[in-house]
């Protein structure tokens, strides 16, 4: 079960798509560290107490931010302000998208969506598109033509990466989408993730942000001001940062093709801040190993697991010494990826299952 040596194609109806379904690498079986059910049953459990204090006081210091930038407007002492403001929207938004998206975060499943909805619009993310996309991401986790999500592809485009830093290349991408979408089109790569029956609320939510976007634009020229764009929309611009920064050690530098988590996703011990923002999804083998898991239960799951699974990386400048080189290994051959070392307590990795590559020593 092998796809061969070859400049990937990451078109979702490209080569490589249809020879992932060809191999069984679509929607196929994944490994699983075992876990005694009963645990994993009270792991699984929601609840609503964590998230709405988390919420509480994301919402709020975003309010305390925001207000200070405003009070400050026009000296530089609002520059900090914002700059916290927008690292809580543009970064923290990113992260209350994903989580309650799995519609794990809140018991309450209203509490899931109000939030979920208000993050993608933060995120610049029509909401309709990113579920389905990320379903899929989680069905068929960096397999090649299939998952819609991989943030960095083969060869990488470090000049792209470094943009996305400043949240540029993913926020005009996104008003492109925004603009396609409210003219009624829906691309042939979305209809391959996203239901039929779902398509028309792509367009439907596409044009009411079109309206708010357009009305913020038209407010801010007959004002004279770009304060509105500073906290509406602008954030996922300066405050993007956080999000790249952290999103990019998920599966970075690591193996595709490959249906074992501890293959192609990385968990890195994170500070109590940078925790907060990404809601511990930081622990993102275990994630990805048992998605069902509420956000604050991953640090629990962790330990439960951490004898089946790769180190964690010790930090986020850890992590990055590792991927930083693999990075620049791959512009001169993209077959080359890091092998994660598992301890000896570990099942072994199921090395048929890979694509052909070359990993590190």
């Amino acid at each position: 079960m092998t796809i061969a040596a070859t400049k990937r194609d990451y078109n979702l109806i490209g080569r490589d798509s249809a020879l992932a379904v060809a191999n069984g690498l679509a929607a196929a079986e994944w490994y699983h560290t075992d876990v005694e059910r009963k645990a994993m049953k009270a792991l699984m459990q929601r609840s609503d107490g964590p998230a709405l204090r988390d919420t509480a006081i994301w919402i709020g210091a975003m309010v305390v931010f925001a207000g200070l930038g405003i009070w400050f407007w026009g000296s530089w002492i609002a520059v900090p302000f914002f700059l916290a403001y927008g690292v809580l929207y543009g970064s923290g938004g990113d992260s209350r998208w994903h989580e309650c998206g799995h519609g794990t975060a809140f018991k309450t499943r209203w509490m899931n969506d109000v939030v979920y909805q208000i993050a993608c619009f933060m995120m610049m993310r029509n909401p309709v598109t990113w579920r389905w996309s990320h379903a899929r991401h989680h069905t068929d986790t960096v397999i090649v033509g299939r998952d819609p999500e991989i943030s960095v592809m083969r060869p990488p485009d470090l000049v792209r990466v470094v943009l996305n830093f400043f949240g540029v290349l993913d926020v005009w991408h996104a008003m492109i989408d925004l603009v396609r979408n409210a003219a009624g089109v829906v691309s042939a790569e979305e209809k391959t993730f996203i239901p039929e029956m779902e398509q028309a609320k792509v367009v439907r939510v596409a044009r009411i942000w079109a309206a708010i976007y357009a009305v913020t634009i038209v407010t801010a020229i007959l004002t004279r001001s770009w304060l509105l764009l500073v906290i509406i929309g602008g954030p996922r611009i300066y405050g993007a940062w956080h999000h790249v920064l952290t999103g990019l050690l998920q599966h970075g530098g690591l193996a595709d093709n490959v249906t074992d988590h501890r293959l192609n996703s990385r968990s890195v011990l994170m500070n109590p801040v940078s925790r907060f923002i990404y809601w511990n999804m930081n622990y993102h083998v275990e994630h990805h190993m048992f998605p069902m898991v509420p956000y604050h239960a991953l640090p629990k799951l962790h330990e439960m697991v951490k004898h089946d699974l790769p180190a964690a990386n010790k930090s986020m400048l850890d992590g990055y010494r590792e991927m930083v080189p693999a990075f620049l290994r791959q512009l001169r051959n993209e077959d080359y990826f890091l092998k994660r070392e598992l301890p000896a307590t570990a099942k072994p990795y199921r090395e048929e299952l890979h694509s052909d590559g070359v990993a590190a020593e």
